[in-house]
């Protein structure tokens, strides 16, 4: 291989690498949420942004039109909540409209709940 290519090659990986690195961060459960929702501030989607979520009043985030049962759960979202909910929606706020059936693996759960503790 020629210099010129490998030097090529070396400078793309290294500006690839901070988004790569980014992407691993999330756990491969993640891949469904990402579907609906984003994890940047503001981060417009089918479902509200996660960043920030932990320590989020549920149904309070501004700009998302939540159900009115989300908006009426009066919950906050720890570690423990997010859990229960993540392992099954419906039943943790009946009336919610995340059509996400839910994680039935709790190594899963506590996988996805661990990433969204760090989006802050």
């Amino acid at each position: 291989m020629k210099f010129s290519t490998l030097f090529a090659v070396a400078v793309a990986a290294l500006v690839a690498a901070p988004f790569a690195a980014g992407a691993a961060d999330a756990p491969a459960a993640f891949n469904q949420c990402k579907m609906c929702h984003k994890t940047e501030a503001g981060g417009k989607s089918m479902g509200p942004s996660l960043f920030g979520v932990v320590g989020r009043k549920s149904g309070s985030l501004e700009g998302y039109s939540y159900s009115p049962a989300m908006v009426a759960s009066g919950k906050t979202w720890d570690a423990a909540n997010l859990s229960t909910y993540l392992a099954d929606p419906k039943a943790f706020v009946p009336g919610n409209k995340m059509a996400f059936a839910g994680l039935k693996d709790p190594a899963l759960v506590k996988a996805v709940v661990d990433y969204l503790v760090t989006l802050k």
